[in-house]
């Protein structure tokens, strides 16, 4: 056990303590799997990086992503609060784009206006959602199957599943008991509102469910999905943690060659060391 140097990142909002917090381990080198997830099971936090060198050519560090319980090969918030994290640090990119490796391969990070952003990796499963599982999904979060616009799978990496609402309110009204996968649900604000969508994120964790702060990974597959069936135009912002009492802002841009790119605020609320 040393100490290592850490960091605690808000991403997702203006307002430090208004998104999702990420816990960043700066020098993850030497930890073996068991060390790994046995510190983000003690941070007690969504996720828990740690930041590692590069093998893969071209990429500028390589992290790794844990749960309290699992790793993931890729998710949202921890890219941009990592790297936010790995530039603080005093981590230099050869050129304006920032590359991580991570379990999904290169994921291309940039600085943008509305803050650091990442490039949507494509979906790994797509398509509708069965019925019988539309109907079981509407039961689980407490509503009528017609209150269902639509279901896509929408995983580029932890297995999103998407459902589509009639509005925002619906998506905040929501009581679910239960539900047994990773499920975005997602509904268009009124409009003349400055967000075009409500997005909540709920998953089960030791049997319960848990809701997400604010989701960047979800978002990102959300709009290859909503922009691609043209249900809405690029750029737009998503709001998420209006439920829990957060005010995450997703900002959603896309490239002429149908990039998808997914920024927000970051700001480093906590850093020293973590002895590990």
């Amino acid at each position: 056990m040393r100490p290592r140097r850490f960091a605690q990142v808000d991403v997702f909002a203006a307002e430090p303590q208004r998104g999702n917090p990420v816990a960043v381990v700066l020098d993850g080198g030497g930890l073996d799997d068991d060390a790994m997830q046995r510190f983000a099971r003690w941070t007690n936090l969504s996720e828990t990086t740690f930041v590692l060198e590069p093998t893969a050519p071209g990429a500028d560090y390589r992290v790794r992503i844990f749960t309290p319980v699992l790793e993931l090969p890729f998710a949202g918030h921890p890219t941009l609060g990592t790297c936010h994290a790995w530039l603080e640090a005093g981590g230099r990119a050869e050129t304006d784009r920032i590359v991580q490796e991570c379990g999904v391969g290169l994921v291309e990070v940039r600085r943008t206006p509305d803050g650091l952003a990442f490039a949507g990796p494509p979906l790994v499963r797509s398509g509708p959602v069965e019925e019988a599982l539309v109907a079981e999904l509407a039961h689980a979060l407490g509503i009528d199957r017609g209150d269902v616009v639509d279901a896509q799978w929408v995983d580029n990496g932890p297995g999103w599943l998407a459902v589509l609402l009639g509005s925002a309110e619906q998506v905040l009204a929501l009581c679910p008991a239960f539900v047994d996968r990773d499920v975005g649900v997602v509904g268009s604000c009124s409009p003349g509102a400055p967000e075009a969508i409500e997005v909540r994120a709920f998953f089960p964790k030791d049997g319960a469910l848990v809701e997400d702060p604010v989701t960047g990974s979800l978002n990102a597959s959300l709009a290859e999905w909503l922009l691609r069936t043209g249900r809405l135009d690029a750029p737009y912002v998503a709001r998420q943690g209006t439920a829990l009492g957060r005010a995450g802002r997703v900002h959603v841009s896309q490239d002429p060659d149908g990039t998808v790119w997914i920024a927000g605020a970051t700001t480093t609320v906590v850093e020293g060391q973590a002895h590990l």
